[in-house]
């Protein structure tokens, strides 16, 4: 026994590098749980194997980030596999700009882009937007007005964006803005602005002063803002800060198409528009676990993740729309292979047109990762320090998509992900190898059936309000309608009760021991996930008990 434990330190002691070795990343699905993982880790009389970093947050509590000095080879291939390794891959970094992306600027900018500051209130916009953000040509195309007006809708439930964060300062966007979280510095809080105001100031003062006047400056290879030429240029003439505004300006989309939905920011990408795959890993299944009903993610990769499969499976399984961009290399899939926007089972991916309705020379196109496209040049949309931006790229598509999606929970409250798909695919043709046509967001909506009604319950007995003396009992039943479904649940709630509460329709007697005034509550819920929007209630009187208590507890 002696000599196979001594053999089996000196097969692992012989996998360590020789000399100082940075440690790898890896996202690793184990059967052991994090306390175990951290255990075995550490191996008595050896160097540590790998450092936990943390869990990713998976339902099962199994996917954790670690690093080690073995490379991946080496550590699935460990004696005894110690560390419980289901499967495990390289974390990916992931860049929002990379090497070989077409989406550049044209030159010279278009004529009178962002010309148009006049203010124009919109829903939730604090107060008033540009107008030509509010009536810029691509929403004029895709019909945001049209399918506003025409179906009563503004968007619903809470669209997660996975990207570089936001300015939760914006005036268009803080009214709807969620805290969101920070994974690339693992805190609460999804602003972008900390990539700034976390080392010292880049610009002659932060934030930078506002100029509403100014002309159109760019501050990276895709976007021009409306910024003072000096702040611009620090913007522009910097790879730290390559990406920074990118989430903001996707909000601003989303915000463009849904202005009452609710933006959930989770920063995974830096400024520079670098982000590790474990971050977004992690992101989701944030979402999921928060609520998120829609999860947009402008971003690529190349490069195959069983575990980004399997996170956005779960978000499928419980009923997340997803929609991604579909790239900007101006190739065709095949050969070419874009994720997540290729799993189509999960994801909506999204491709660039441009304002007359071809496909524009920087998307990615193939029907094996676009399933429907939407305008991507000269989108304009909100920037950081409350001023707004021009972009170009599918990363400005995707999010005219996660609108939709918030546009159709807003008519239709248990809308999927297959369901939002079957619906944006009622689009515009745009020639091949670009889905099902180009957005149309009135053609979207009207695929749906009528809205769903709500169910009404109801409180049989007792048919009024009641007084008894303490120590009796109340008898409760209720039942409940919907005109276009069924009704799947009851909750009762029965304050200063015996039982305090009943999820069956006839919970009978309830023993009320305590005087005082009670009211006992019903809600219906039907099998849309619909309340009934007035829950039904009954009052309890209950007196004290005094000299005739006992003859009363029999009548």
């Amino acid at each position: 026994m002696k000599f196979k434990v001594l053999s089996v330190l000196l097969l692992l002691g012989g996998l360590w590098p020789s000399g100082a070795s940075a440690d790898n990343r890896f996202i690793v699905r184990s059967t052991l749980d994090l306390q175990t993982l951290q255990t075995a880790c550490n191996p008595p009389l050896l160097p540590p194997i790998c450092t936990v970093v943390r869990g990713l947050g998976d339902p099962l509590g199994q996917l954790f980030l670690i690093t080690s000095p073995l490379n991946l080879g080496d550590l699935l291939n460990l004696p005894g596999n110690p560390l419980g390794i289901v499967r495990a891959e390289v974390d990916q970094l992931l860049n929002l700009f990379p090497v070989g992306a077409l989406n550049v600027l044209p030159s010279p900018l278009p004529a009178g882009l962002m010309a148009d500051r006049t203010p124009v209130p919109y829903p939730d916009s604090g107060g008033t937007v540009w107008t030509s953000y509010q009536n810029q040509p691509a929403a004029q195309i895709v019909r945001v007005s049209d399918a506003q007006s025409q179906f009563g809708v503004s968007g619903a439930g809470i669209v997660a964006d996975i990207d570089t964060g936001v300015d939760p300062t914006h005036p268009a966007l803080q009214s709807v803005l969620l805290p969101g979280y920070d994974f690339t510095r693992n805190q609460p809080g999804g602003s972008e602005l900390t990539d700034i105001s976390s080392s010292s100031c880049p610009f002659t003062s932060c934030p930078p002063p506002p100029c509403p006047s100014c002309s159109s400056a760019q501050v990276n290879q895709s976007t021009a803002a409306v910024l003072d030429q000096s702040t611009a240029a620090v913007l522009d003439g910097n790879d730290q800060y390559a990406a920074f505004g990118h989430g903001t300006m996707v909000m601003g989309v989303i915000h463009l198409v849904a202005p009452t939905a609710q933006l959930l920011p989770l920063k995974t990408f830096k400024a520079d528009g670098t982000g590790f795959l474990s971050d977004i890993l992690q992101a989701v299944y944030y979402a999921v676990q928060n609520n998120a009903n829609v999860v947009s993610m402008s971003f690529d990769t190349q490069t195959r993740s069983r575990e980004l499969r399997k996170a956005l499976d779960y978000a499928e399984q419980n009923n997340v729309i997803c929609a991604a961009s579909a790239g900007n290399q101006g190739q065709a899939a095949p050969p070419l292979t874009v994720y997540p926007a290729e799993w189509q089972d999960d994801v909506i991916g999204v491709a660039s047109t441009s304002d007359q309705d071809t496909r524009s020379s920087f998307s990615n196109y193939g029907n094996a990762i676009v399933w429907v496209a939407a305008p991507g040049e000269a989108i304009v949309t909100t920037y950081p320090f409350g001023t707004y931006a021009a972009g170009w790229g599918t990363s400005f598509s995707a999010p005219f998509v996660s609108g939709a999606a918030a546009l159709l929970l807003n008519k239709q409250a248990n809308t999927n992900e297959s369901q939002a798909a079957a619906a944006v695919a009622h689009a515009m043709p745009v020639g091949p190898d670009m889905g099902n046509g180009r957005l149309d967001l009135v053609q979207a909506l009207g695929s749906l059936g009528p809205a769903d009604v709500p169910p009404t319950g109801s409180i049989d007995s007792p048919s009024g309000y009641v007084i008894i003396f303490a120590g009796q009992s109340v008898f409760f039943s209720g039942s409940g309608t919907d005109p276009d479904g069924t009704v799947t649940a009851y909750s009762w709630s029965f304050p200063g009760g015996n039982p305090g509460s009943s999820n069956v329709a006839t919970p009978g007697n309830v023993t009320y021991s305590t005087p005082g005034i009670f009211v006992a509550t019903l809600t219906v819920t039907d099998d849309a996930g619909l309340n009934d929007p007035s829950p039904k209630t009954r009052t309890v009187v209950v007196l004290p008990c005094a000299l005739f208590c006992n003859s009363l507890q029999g009548l």
